[in-house]
């Protein structure tokens, strides 16, 4: 990875963070082909719209849709850590006034994370400095509203978020005064400095403009002495400036040797002419201009140095921007769509009431506004005797009935809600009891992979393979239609086994 920056960045490297190693198990494993089929952050067609990803998001700032984006790629297996996230959204999902508070703040927060990156990268513009000083600003204002407005006691997750945001006061206000309220794109382009922050760019610039403004009275005495009223002194990259009269009013220019006037140019409608004058002037704004800019320049590597200096504390803060960012997106979507806090232990019990799929609930509110049909799902990890003692309906269920009655759906929204309970959001039921998964693992569908010489049946036996090696008592397995690429009585006979 570090070659390969060092190769694309030409021997730049952008701001990184230590590497942290996760412990063994701290995440729900999810491998490829369960992702696809349960279409987490895609669907299969390629598209983020209808996905798991594309339904639940709410979040209002780039650097939030990236880390929800991370959290359902990696659901968590610490109930504490999980409590912790659903914590933040039970507080947004209850302190309305806080959220809506929240939620204006973020809609006008910059992406601080890609910003600081093109900064540490070189790449950076007065536009980026303009959007850290306003992403920090935003984070200023999250604290006051935060120690103004609560009347419920924030949770962990929120107090360190908070705590995270920092104070940037000294920064802010340096950006503040050093920044031009109308900004370039490329610091190359000048006049992203505002005025009264550099007494001597501003004697420059004052002597450019008043450079400029003697070349308007040289043009206005010009024309009154040639009696040509349309004479103009016009400038471009070639020629520099030079004064410009029609073709019909050349005759009027005297080129003798006592004249101060010095052909350039002749062209169909216009003939072009200079003086000493006004190149001596010309000069002068040149000289002006570019001692501006440099200064410029400099001032702007030593802003860009102040912000890459401060880099870690400017990134954690837009990291507890995301974090915020999430909590309250997913507490939106929770009231939006009726999702309920799970209860998430450390047992091997599976209970949902009244399940939905999100995908297919949002997806029929949108076309026909018709109400998804829940189901529930109760899987006790004590097998035989814990059914026997408690009533429980045993580790596995065998789900049949005839097509498009919903058996994919069903399959499906449990492992969704698994994933969205463990990833720290409220899921689509009315009640869920969920201990932890470790492995999530999904066989659905049927295709076949003939590039790598494997029929549709052989495709199904490796993956069920790979299910039957890997998975462990904690691990949630869904099979869609097991042996259908093959023929009835040998499917079913695997089907059995």
């Amino acid at each position: 990875l570090m070659d390969y920056l060092e190769l694309t960045q030409k021997g730049r490297r952008p701001r990184l963070a230590e590497p942290r190693q996760l412990a063994e198990g701290a995440v729900m494993e999810i491998d490829a082909a369960t992702r696809r089929n349960l279409e987490l952050t895609l669907t299969l067609t390629g598209s983020v719209k209808n996905s798991l990803l594309g339904i639940i998001d709410r979040t209002l700032t780039g650097t939030g849709a990236r880390l929800l984006a991370a959290h359902l790629a990696a659901p968590l297996t610490d109930p504490q850590a999980i409590v912790r996230r659903l914590d933040m959204v039970q507080h947004f999902t209850l302190a309305g006034r806080l959220t809506e508070g929240l939620r204006d703040i973020l809609k006008r927060c910059p992406d601080m994370e890609r910003t600081l990156s093109r900064l540490t990268l070189g790449r950076g513009g007065p536009r980026d400095l303009a959007a850290v000083r306003d992403g920090l600003v935003a984070a200023a204002e999250m604290r006051t509203l935060f120690e103004g407005g609560a009347s419920l006691s924030a949770p962990e997750g929120i107090t360190a978020a908070l705590s995270n945001l920092g104070h940037h006061d000294e920064v802010i206000e340096r950006l503040s005064r050093a920044l031009a309220t109308d900004l370039p794109i490329y610091a190359r382009d000048g006049g992203f400095i505002a005025a009264d922050y550099a007494p001597e760019l501003d004697e420059l610039r004052a002597l450019r403009d008043e450079s400029r403004r003697l070349i308007a009275g040289l043009q206005a005495r010009y024309a009154e002495e040639t009696a040509i009223q349309n004479l103009k002194i016009k400038h471009n990259n070639v020629l520099g400036y030079f004064i410009e009269v029609s073709a019909k009013n050349a005759d009027k220019i005297p080129l003798d040797s006592e004249s101060p006037f010095i052909h350039r140019q002749t062209m169909a409608s216009a003939v072009r002419y200079s003086t000493v004058e006004l190149g001596e002037l010309e000069s002068r704004i040149a000289k002006a201009a570019d001692q501006a800019l440099a200064l410029e320049l400099q001032m702007f590597e030593d802003l860009v140095g102040e912000v890459t200096g401060r880099a870690d504390s400017i990134a954690l803060a837009a990291h507890a921007l995301a974090r915020l960012d999430v909590a309250q997106g997913l507490a939106t979507l929770a009231l939006e769509s009726r999702y309920t806090r799970p209860e998430v232990d450390d047992s091997t019990d599976f209970f949902i009431t009244g399940g939905r799929h999100p995908v297919v609930e949002a997806a029929l509110a949108e076309s026909v506004g018709g109400a998804f049909i829940a189901n529930d799902c109760r899987l006790a990890g004590g097998g035989a005797e814990k059914v026997e003692s408690g009533g429980a309906d045993g580790r596995l269920w065998l789900l049949t009935g005839p097509n498009m009655a919903g058996k994919s759906t069903f399959l499906r929204q449990n492992a969704l809600i698994a994933v969205l309970a463990q990833m720290g959001s409220f899921v689509p039921a009315d009640e869920a009891k969920i201990g932890i998964v470790d492995r999530l693992f999904s066989r659905v569908g049927a295709a076949d992979d003939l590039a790598r010489g494997r029929s549709t049946f052989m495709v199904e036996m490796v993956e069920t393979a790979a299910i039957l090696h890997q998975a462990g008592p904690r691990a949630l397995v869904i099979l869609d239609e097991i042996g259908r690429g093959t023929a009835t009585f040998d499917g079913l006979s695997i089907a059995w086994a």
